[in-house]
């Protein structure tokens, strides 16, 4: 019941030693995750204390993927460190590499996301909340608690909106919940996540939400059309935000009619997609498809 992080995913934390990385480390192993590492080369050899559990910090990735095996980095360096700490984890050969860190310039995100696709890792991010298969494991800083196990997948460019939809369907639970980021560039797309939940045995239905500019949305649409057989419900945000205007993700502009909420609410509704006016229509849709209105 997961896509990309389970319960046997071994976790690195880069930029663990800082004041995000260790409140959020302290929450990930809270909500199961398996830390095996965080990652500082001025703090290369030092154990740190989470309550019960001391976690080892290596000099770089790729000591620490040596030491323990780790598959996973969570990233919380600034962001003028950030095309560095990516860069690093590639050559390292990490599986998947989560970037919270929001603030990066756009040449950067364009130049690690490129790299790290060249070197076989996954990227997702940056400038999101992370991912989350509950009961399993946790990478980024998705509350925990909020939701369940359960049937439904969710790829949200939104975070906030990640965890009020999982509120709003926590009696029914999530396989696993993926925050792509809200930036111009990202590493892992709508329809990469709706590729794996269609793989996924165990999701039975997708929660897509998407938001004003760029056209991601619509091309979702066409991959929904032409490979995906779950039902999918969808939700944007912005149908109030005025033309030209960024709002709250840099990636979030419109220009004419190109990228608004209605142009995409158009192109999913074509395709079959339900798309909700608001959150809570939007779980009532899904409650709905699963029988259970």
């Amino acid at each position: 019941m997961a896509i990309y992080l389970t319960k046997e995913s071994k976790v690195l934390v880069q930029g663990m030693t800082g004041g995000e990385g260790m409140k959020h480390t302290r929450r990930m192993l809270a909500a199961g995750t398996n830390i095996v590492g965080g990652v500082n080369p001025r703090k290369a050899g030092r154990t740190v204390d989470f309550d019960d559990r001391a976690v080892p910090v290596f000099g770089s990735v790729a000591d620490g993927m040596q030491s323990t095996g780790a598959d996973v980095t969570v990233v919380f360096v600034p962001p003028a460190f950030a095309k560095a700490a990516v860069t690093e984890a590639a050559d390292a050969g990490i599986g998947l590499a989560v970037v919270i860190t929001e603030g990066i310039p756009v040449h950067d995100s364009v130049a690690f996301t490129a790299y790290a696709r060249s070197k076989g890792t996954r990227i997702i991010g940056p400038n999101c909340p992370g991912l989350i298969t509950p009961g399993q494991a946790n990478a980024g800083i998705i509350p925990a608690d909020i939701a369940k196990p359960g049937r439904i997948g969710l790829v949200s460019k939104s975070g906030t909106l990640t965890y009020q939809l999982m509120y709003e369907l926590r009696d029914i639970g999530f396989s696993t919940c993926v925050g792509i980021g809200g930036d111009p560039v990202v590493g892992t797309t709508h329809i990469d996540c709706l590729a794996a939940f269609q793989d996924d045995p165990d999701t039975e239905l997708v929660v897509l939400i998407g938001e004003i500019g760029g056209d991601a949305e619509e091309r979702a649409a066409a991959y929904i059309r032409d490979h995906v057989t779950k039902p999918v419900v969808g939700y944007i945000a912005g149908f109030t935000a005025p033309e030209g205007k960024t709002m709250g993700h840099a990636g979030a502009i419109v220009s004419g009619s190109t990228g608004t909420a209605s142009a995409k609410k158009e192109a999913l509704e074509a395709v079959g997609v339900k798309v909700g006016s608001t959150p809570t229509e939007t779980a009532r849709l899904v409650l709905d498809r699963l029988d259970l209105s």
